[in-house]
């Protein structure tokens, strides 16, 4: 099974995307923020799919995804955000985003795309 690793500080958006996740059939782990997730990825050989919020406490997902480009990873990793700065949208390209969700979380408009990166 298709493992997915959320990362938000907030744990309203973490519980609602990781259960929607998991009643779509799809194994679920969460972080709390970007040094938590950088963690995870780093464990974790088994994850396909990030899903990551770009402002956070300790270190923002912006960081953590060109961190884990500098590692050699190549995990496909999405932003789940409120932020619409073209000039972030464009770092995160820059360091290998596959895609960018402006909050909130739609899961029923998302779920097709998160099924083909996972699959």
């Amino acid at each position: 099974m298709a493992k997915v690793l959320v990362v938000d500080d907030s744990s309203t958006v973490r519980n609602e995307v990781s259960s929607f996740l998991s009643s779509n059939g799809i194994d679920v782990d969460t972080a709390v923020d970007g040094v938590d997730g950088l963690a995870k990825i780093q464990r974790d050989p088994n994850l396909k799919l990030v899903i990551c919020d770009v402002n956070m406490p300790n270190m923002d997902g912006l960081t953590m995804v060109e961190k884990v480009k500098a590692l050699g990873k190549t995990i496909p990793i999405i932003m789940l955000t409120t932020e619409s700065n073209p000039s972030m949208k464009q770092r995160g390209k820059d360091a290998g985003v596959k895609g960018w969700i402006v909050k909130p979380f739609n899961g029923s408009a998302a779920i097709e795309g998160i099924k083909k990166l996972i699959s």
